[in-house]
């Protein structure tokens, strides 16, 4: 067995640390993997071709780039953290696990796209974080407010990925009744969806306890930050 290959996978890893153009070291990997493997230049470039005739509704999702481009220079993120300022209930905290339950919920019937990094994320859920933080606690420092992205971001991810899985038409789910299948073990897609229900649910409370916790270190935070400028105020005097 023969890993030259796997070179374009070398490829790939070397390109997007070196901060390379995406497109261009995907398709060079993928041509450069083509022609070690023994294909010929035109083999490959119908295996190209052939891929992205079969995959260009892919494409569409494209075209949301430019329009969430659109609504955030239109003030899609002020917008945003006005409103969430608006409610004086509203925390970091509370707000990131009410996100993290819809998304989870909306997985689980299968409604993935309704929530993402670009299109939710980024231009509506870490600012709205963001702004409730600092309605609460004031100005926020650098490593707080990156810190608040970052959670934005996994949030996010742990919501979809356990959610995902206890959609009976999931392709994981169907990947694991494949694999049992050939071992001989016939399961149905809604066992194995339904054993992924104890799984979601030890994800949220572990994760929401997580995003509990997160009021609380803001606010030693801005207290900290507080006595830091009244020590330097004294000092200064």
């Amino acid at each position: 067995m023969s890993y030259l290959p796997l070179i374009g996978i070398a490829m790939v890893v070397v390109g997007f640390l070196l901060r390379i153009n995406p497109a261009l070291i995907v398709v060079s990997a993928g041509v450069v993997t083509g022609l070690v493997a023994g294909k010929t230049p035109m083999q490959v470039l119908e295996l190209l071709g052939e891929a992205f005739t079969k995959q260009r509704y892919l494409m569409v999702f494209v075209l949301t780039l430019p329009v969430i481009g659109l609504l955030e220079r239109n003030g899609l993120k002020e917008r945003a953290q006005a409103w969430i300022t608006r409610l004086r209930s509203a925390t970091a905290g509370r707000l990131l696990i009410g996100y993290l339950a819809i998304r989870q919920l909306a997985s689980a019937l299968g409604l993935t796209s309704l929530g993402g990094h670009p299109q939710t994320v980024r231009p509506l859920l870490a600012p709205m974080a963001e702004a409730a933080a600092e309605a609460k606690h004031g100005p926020l420092p650098e490593a707080s407010r990156q810190r608040l992205k970052a959670l934005s971001a996994a949030t996010d991810n742990v919501g979809l990925f356990f959610g995902e899985d206890i959609f009976i038409a999931f392709g994981a789910v169907l990947l694991i009744q494949g694999f049992y299948a050939e071992h001989g073990i016939q399961l149905e897609p809604l066992h194995i969806a339904l054993w992924g229900i104890p799984t979601a649910i030890c994800a949220f409370l572990i994760h929401a306890s997580r995003l509990a916790r997160l009021d609380a270190q803001l606010r030693r935070e801005a207290l900290a930050i507080a006595a830091q400028a009244a020590t330097d105020r004294e000092c200064g005097r």
